[in-house]
């Protein structure tokens, strides 16, 4: 089992690689090709030897689409199937971490949560590949205050770290302190993703959901304001043709995304896809999402 992981994981390696190689290329092309068309000399970077090799096959490729990213294999199946989540905490979760997780739990169909006693990192990424999980959530607490969230794809990855602000419970949600949870496959609505991190960033949370039903009544809601995402889950009931009633279920939070892995969990040297940097100059005047 091991040498096939390992396998996997040097062939999906070696597939981003190529990927990346492949990327350089075609961009490369591309500026050979406006700058023919333009009229313009070609930049100073694309003259030389390696221009004239790559301005030889422009015409046999003129119609060619940009190469395939690693998420069209990290999601290939979504879809097809519906994801399993896991949901576990750090180790000694207070009460209110606790029930926190339980709630989280309820958020995710067919998702399972775990106590963590004295499981490490390793044990919790083993037998997520040994029983067919998909994707682990775990949450972390600070002085009882849950402040933040890794959600980790199996079986290659990615791995998205969150910090977690404003977090509210069900049972502090007025409106549905004592009701149920639905079971339904919920529909999502994602608002403000719109660069290519952000496109990333909705990938990871999209496919942590299965395909809903076309009846469902259960909506939750990304939107994204200043790269905090602001995370609501609502049931509705239509009380006429043109009106809908809403309720709020609960929980409720805010999510913030500062650092992206190229590997599971448990694999401490993957490569860092993206990372925060909110000390630089312009760091207060950027958005990344």
């Amino acid at each position: 089992m091991l040498r096939r992981q390992t396998r996997e994981r040097r062939e999906y390696i070696y597939k981003k690689a190529l990927e990346s190689k492949e990327k350089q290329i075609y961009d490369r092309k591309q500026a050979i090709r406006e700058a023919l068309a333009s009229g313009k000399p070609l930049p100073a970077e694309l003259r030389g030897k390696d221009a004239t090799d790559l301005g030889r096959d422009l015409n046999l490729d003129a119609a060619q689409d940009a190469p395939g990213t690693s998420i069209d294999d990290e999601y290939s199946r979504a879809g097809t199937y519906d994801p399993r989540v896991l949901v576990t905490t750090s180790r000694d979760p207070s009460t209110r971490l606790t029930q926190f997780a339980k709630e989280v739990r309820l958020l995710f169909p067919n998702s399972t949560r775990l106590n963590r006693g004295s499981y490490t990192v390793a044990d919790l990424a083993a037998a997520a590949r040994a029983n067919g999980i998909t994707d682990m959530v775990v949450l972390h607490e600070h002085r009882g205050v849950p402040d933040a969230m890794v959600v980790s794809h199996f079986p290659h990855g990615p791995t998205l770290l969150f910090t977690l602000h404003n977090v509210v419970l069900r049972h502090e949600v007025s409106a549905h302190a004592n009701s149920t949870v639905s079971e339904q496959y919920p529909h999502l609505i994602f608002e403000g993703f719109s660069s290519k991190l952000g496109a990333r960033v909705m990938s990871a949370l999209k496919f942590l959901f299965p395909v809903p039903k076309d009846d469902s009544k259960r909506v939750m809601t990304f939107a994204n304001q200043n790269d905090f995402i602001a995370f609501r889950h609502h049931v509705f009931v239509k009380t006429s043709h043109r009106e809908v009633q809403l309720a709020e279920v609960g929980p409720r939070f805010d999510a913030r995304v500062f650092e992206i892995k190229q590997g599971t969990i448990d694999q401490t040297n993957a490569d860092t896809e993206w990372v925060l940097r909110p000390y630089m100059n312009s760091a207060k005047k950027r958005t990344q999402l």
